[in-house]
């Protein structure tokens, strides 16, 4: 069929041409705006889920809701060994500048001061944060060089001008397990803050399964900052619908059998939704699209994921992780999720302590993730069935 006319959209954080099995996160967070619209407390919100499940997009979704409801919103992705100052002063930025405020120039003077701390010694201008922020820098608020009592001052400050204009601030930050300790204890302590004074900001994280483990270990009290919600694969309903209802805008069905094809091939993860819609639809001689399709479109989408999905995470890894992972993929045949660490290593006839390196290695690159003591599991999904594959 027209590859052109091609409804469906495999990438990264790019929003599906349908957002199936997504209704019910939105709607709760659409309760939480308008909760906190009316002064009522709310907790801040953590998406957690494996790679390719539509975190970023539910996450960007959640930032429209906002801004649909007259709020300020800024987003960044967190990054690791990266300091938080400036991406988050440039999210908090472009928030105060959606609120419209009759005079912000104390907190953006604030909020320069803030990300300025954190300018080396002797830089040059050209080389600090330029925000383009005409209000001179206010010096003895959010400047102490302690992120924690300085992120507590700045968000405070955002959130009081927020309550001055009768709206909220949300501030979205993705891929949140890659903050460092620090900045997580510091977000924690913030989201703390604004809670005891009832003040509308809210923090919107998404990241990995262990997410909620990070924030744990940085506040006892972390699990009732947060309310917590998995982003999983779609249930068949959904993922139907993710594959029909585009379809249908194009004049194409999907044959009863086909839908079982795709549902079987690709689990319901919302990324191989798109990725295998997009080649069936592009090697489908013509509608009804029919499980002979997808047997003859599923090897396109298979050896496009093996590139851009699977093979550039297994690119990163070096020959001792790729060792790791490959032991993880046979210790996990049967599909179940995580393996025991223990496992890994009598595969690999070593001893647990000494392939501490590499899986410590392989946490850092988002590659593993571990979701309790001696267990670890792939991020992404089908990883395992791929490394089988390749030997």
């Amino acid at each position: 069929m027209d590859p052109i006319q091609n409804p469906y959209a495999p990438g990264a954080g790019q929003r599906p041409p349908e957002l199936a099995g997504r209704d019910e996160q939105l709607r709760q967070f659409d309760v939480v705006l308008e909760r906190i619209a009316r002064g009522r407390p709310e907790r801040s919100l953590v998406l957690t889920g494996l790679r390719g499940v539509g975190k970023t997009v539910l996450l960007n979704s959640m930032r429209s809701a906002a801004v649909r409801a007259g709020w300020g919103t800024g987003k960044f992705e967190a990054r690791p060994d990266q300091s938080v100052r400036r991406p988050i002063g440039g999210a908090l930025h472009m928030a105060v500048r959606e609120l419209a405020h009759p005079d912000p120039s104390p907190v953006l003077g604030a909020l320069k001061a803030f990300v300025e701390r954190d300018a080396p010694k002797g830089s040059k201008p050209a080389d600090r944060w330029q925000p383009g922020i005409m209000a001179p820098t206010v010096t003895g608020r959010a400047d102490s060089g302690d992120i924690e009592i300085d992120l507590v001052e700045l968000l405070v400050d955002v959130a009081g001008l927020a309550a001055d204009v009768g709206r909220g601030v949300a501030l979205c930050i993705d891929e949140m397990q890659d903050l460092g300790p620090a900045d997580v204890s510091a977000v924690c302590a913030a989201v703390h803050e604004l809670g005891q004074q009832g003040l509308p900001l809210v923090v919107v994280g998404a990241g990995l399964p262990h997410l909620p483990a990070v924030l744990s270990a940085s506040k006892s009290y972390s699990e009732r900052l947060f309310r917590y919600q998995l982003v999983d694969r779609l249930p068949r309903d959904a993922a139907d619908q993710a594959l029909a209802a585009p379809a249908t805008d194009e004049g194409v069905e999907w044959a009863p059998g086909a839908l079982d094809a795709m549902y079987e091939v690709t689990g319901g993860y919302p990324y191989f939704v798109q990725a295998y819609g997009k080649a069936v639809w592009d090697t489908a001689p013509r509608t009804p699209i029919s499980r002979e399709d997808v047997e003859v479109g599923a090897p396109q989408a298979e050896a496009e994921l093996a590139v851009g999905f699977f093979g550039s995470r297994y690119e990163r890894a070096t020959p001792a992780e790729r060792d790791y992972l490959r032991a993880m993929a046979d210790a996990d045949a049967d599909g179940l999720g995580s393996v025991s660490t223990s496992e890994v290593a009598r595969l690999l006839t070593r001893t647990p302590q000494s392939l501490s390196p590499a899986r410590d290695s392989l946490l850092k690159k988002g590659l593993v993730y571990s979701g309790e003591r001696g267990r670890v599991a792939f991020t992404v999904p089908h990883f395992g069935r791929y490394l089988r594959t390749v030997g």
